[in-house]
């Protein structure tokens, strides 16, 4: 049978791998978007700024 300590080693390592999957998907998934879109807004500050510029 097994014991207490190797269930509480089964957990930590079930408990690890959540946590790297659910980064994965964060690290993947969330971080471009949020990069993508301060980039979009960026270059959208870069445009007014060079269209009052003109004026």
């Amino acid at each position: 049978m097994f014991e207490f300590d190797q269930y509480l080693g089964f957990l930590l390592f079930l408990l690890i791998l959540t946590i790297g999957f659910w980064l994965l998907i964060f690290l993947t998934a969330i971080i471009p978007y949020w990069v993508g879109g301060a980039l979009i807004e960026r270059l959208k500050e870069i445009k007014e700024g060079k269209k009052n510029k003109d004026k």
